[in-house]
């Protein structure tokens, strides 16, 4: 069945960028859109970012609009976020997900990758 591995995450101070990365494996890349959603501890996982198959449509949550940005690379089998001005707020866990659906709600992805820590410091 298809996987999917998060990797890019780690510390950066307030301000700075990373760019998280996600392989899949499986199948057909191209056939699924791809999204980005996070997690907090005590929080429920929330939708960060969303771009569809061929990658002409992207969808962001308005936290992170204007800062964070998903393109896709369908010849590598591969999503990026990356991830600019990043702000303490968005420490979270990250995590890859795909679907057969263009939608921002947890409901709207079939499968997920196991997450990769971004943290943030003042």
């Amino acid at each position: 069945q298809v996987q999917l591995v998060e990797s890019g995450g780690g510390s950066v101070q307030a301000g700075g960028s990373l760019r998280l990365s996600c392989a899949a494996s499986g199948r057909t890349f191209s056939s699924y859109h791809m999204a980005w959603f996070r997690q907090t501890p005590g929080k429920e996982r929330e939708f960060v970012a969303l771009i569809s198959r061929g990658g002409g449509t992207t969808t962001y949550a308005d936290s992170v609009k204007g800062r964070f940005s998903i393109s896709r690379d369908n010849a590598k089998n591969t999503v990026y976020l990356q991830m600019n001005s990043l702000k303490p707020e968005d420490t979270a866990v990250y995590y890859c997900a795909r679907g057969n659906n263009y939608g921002t709600s947890r409901s709207d992805f079939d499968s997920w990758g196991q997450g990769t820590q971004v943290t943030v410091s003042s």
